[in-house]
């Protein structure tokens, strides 16, 4: 990560309860927001936060509400990274199949990973397979500072 001044950070653990989801997606929200991120780049943040706090919650911790998930974050005038880091046994994400292929079309999950690639600029998983980082660059032409 790199260092600004202007950067805000924070670590966050909750209880692998849906309940949960509301209030940290928010609270990275508003720092987003704060920050003078374009709606298009919260709504991704957002999309992506949800959907791997949900998987770690169901797929990673298996709804053991005993369990925890971790999210830190970074936020600054350019970036916003991101990690949620479940208690389960990982998987391998080269595995998930394609939800946009064959059979696969007309299930009804599935999606959650695709979506997280397709909105985010950079994700990466540990060795484990039970930590995503996901990482967001404010959009091109609407750098702080910069020309519109």
């Amino acid at each position: 990560m790199r260092i600004s001044k202007n950067r805000k950070e924070d670590s966050i653990t909750i209880p692998s309860t849906s309940s949960a989801v509301s209030s940290v997606v928010s609270k990275v929200l508003s720092v987003l927001e704060e920050s003078l991120f374009e709606k298009d780049d919260i709504f991704a943040v957002h999309l992506a936060l949800e959907e791997a706090l949900v998987n770690a919650i169901n797929h990673g911790n298996k709804m053991d509400s005993q369990k925890e998930v971790a999210i830190s974050y970074s936020v600054d005038q350019d970036v916003a990274e991101i990690s949620v880091t479940d208690q389960g046994n990982g998987f391998s994400p080269g595995y998930v199949p394609d939800p946009r292929c064959g059979e696969n079309l007309y299930k009804a999950g599935g999606r959650g990973l695709f979506l997280i690639k397709s909105y985010m600029d950079k994700i990466d998983f540990n060795e484990k397979g039970n930590c995503i980082c996901m990482v967001k660059r404010r959009s091109k032409n609407k750098q702080i500072g910069g020309k519109d």
